[in-house]
């Protein structure tokens, strides 16, 4: 018997696909961000991969990233990690009614330093998916944890962010 707590794929819709065929341009993608991201534009961050599954953000090294500590700086680390289950958020909110997106809370925890070009892999889109129909379906409000893992160039986790996100159907 399938547990009741399983999450499901989630859907394919064509929305999602065109709108993901719009933030996978790297031109549209940087209008996108220059209009409504300006600061992770600058950043630097690229969308390298987005299914309804998950989504990988990169982050580079440089002179607008780094810290003091010849690093890059935490929060920029942060704009990466909330774009990867953000850009998963949008896509999802695509198909049906309008449905306002929040992020209420964000935890991290670091493991090393960051140097290099660092990609942060968000693998909760199914969870997003529930949430955002479930909100639709009854009109209130859901919340989903969402993982974001950074990895540098060798592979090794360098953090690790659990972003909350409250969705809710507007009317």
């Amino acid at each position: 018997m399938p547990s009741a707590a399983a999450t499901p794929t989630p859907r394919d819709t064509p929305q999602a696909a065109a709108f993901r065929r719009q933030v996978l341009s790297p031109l549209k993608l940087r209008l996108f961000m220059l209009r409504k991201l300006p600061m992770a534009a600058l950043a630097g961050l690229r969308l390298r991969a987005l299914t309804p599954e998950e989504a990988t953000v990169t982050i580079p090294y440089k002179y607008l990233t780094q810290n003091p500590f010849r690093s890059i700086y935490f929060a920029c680390l942060s704009m990466a990690a909330e774009l990867a289950s953000g850009i998963q958020a949008m896509m999802q909110v695509q198909s049906g009614g309008p449905v306002s997106m929040l992020v209420v809370g964000l935890t991290a925890e670091f493991s090393k330093k960051a140097v290099g070009t660092i990609a942060f892999t968000c693998p909760d889109g199914a969870a997003i998916a529930q949430a955002v129909a479930e909100s639709r379906a009854t009109g209130e409000g859901r919340t989903v944890v969402c993982t974001s893992t950074g990895r540098d160039e060798a592979g090794d986790v360098v953090a690790v962010f659990k972003i909350t996100w409250s969705f809710r159907a507007r009317k």
